[in-house]
């Protein structure tokens, strides 16, 4: 049983009435050590809250979001505990890994990674999906069965295929300019190459375009945000692919892709429109 004497705070620190924590722990599926904030509502004192989980892009750590994104406010008033995991395995020595800014270090794509030299390390997918979550659910003061699921860009792809992946896990879903159709995306290609190998039918189980057309479970209802001036948004991040992948979905799964005139792939457009997803989960969450 994980307690928290397996967790090693490392900072706390008071903001709107709860506080921002940061720990550490030894992962057994990442098979390294890990860091990972949570934003602790001020309910949470009082009773069981519900989780939003995040999910950063490239390059980020699990600083990104809970510095820059400025989600604590209205996280504190609607009573959401938030969890911000790492963006891959880390402190881990892999021939390669830190050669580029998008596949490696920083760059997991939360998926299970099936090439050799990438199945130790490389497994985000289980990592967010269980043992972060077990951890969570054993340690602080939340509603297990009261959880969804959020992300940017490399981790707003994340958010899609963990809520589609693992139906009823997840109460509600969104994304800030996400890798929807990461098998006809560069990253994507790239990340897929690298930790799955060349078989592209397998690339399709990693792929929110391709996952929801077979999507089978309880409702699911998407948030997705995307800025035109995002110089990402017409060759990595195709929106409209997973909305129209959307309309062809046996069950009962709805995406309101929202697009925004002037606004770029950076943190200024994500704290541009938090509230709105953070209110999109609580409508679900509550």
């Amino acid at each position: 049983v994980l307690n928290m004497s397996k967790l090693e705070r490392l900072s706390t620190t008071k903001c709107f009435g709860g506080s921002v924590q940061r720990f550490s722990h030894d992962s057994a599926v990442l098979s390294c050590s890990m860091k990972f904030h949570v934003f602790v509502p001020p309910q949470a004192e009082s009773r069981k809250v519900p989780v939003l989980y995040w999910l950063s892009g490239l390059t980020c750590t699990d600083e990104n979001f809970i510095q820059k994104a400025g989600a604590q406010k209205v996280a504190s008033e609607l009573g959401l505990l938030i969890v911000c995991p790492d963006t891959s395995a880390r402190g881990v020595q892999i021939e390669g890994q830190d050669d580029s800014w998008d596949f490696g270090s920083g760059a997991g794509f939360y998926l299970t990674a099936t090439e050799e030299k990438w199945v130790k390390h490389y497994n985000m997918f289980d990592y967010v999906t269980k043992e972060l979550r077990t951890i969570v659910n054993e340690n602080f003061s939340v509603l297990a069965d009261r959880q969804s699921i959020s992300g940017h860009s490399m981790g707003g792809h994340g958010a899609l295929i963990c809520a589609l992946k693992n139906p009823g896990l997840y109460r509600s879903a969104s994304a800030f300019a996400p890798i929807a159709n990461p098998v006809n995306a560069p990253w994507g290609k790239k990340a897929f190459t690298g930790y799955l190998g060349s078989d592209q039918e397998k690339w399709k189980q990693w792929d929110a375009t391709e996952l929801v057309q077979n999507y089978e479970g309880p409702d699911l209802h998407f948030l997705i945000d995307q800025g035109l001036a995002d110089k990402f948004y017409p060759d990595q991040l195709q929106p409209e692919n997973f909305k129209n992948a959307v309309a062809k979905a046996k069950q009962q799964v709805s995406v309101n892709v929202r697009l925004h005139e002037g606004y770029d792939h950076s943190y200024f457009f994500v704290t541009t429109f938090i509230d709105d997803h953070l209110r999109h989960h609580a409508s679900f969450l509550n």
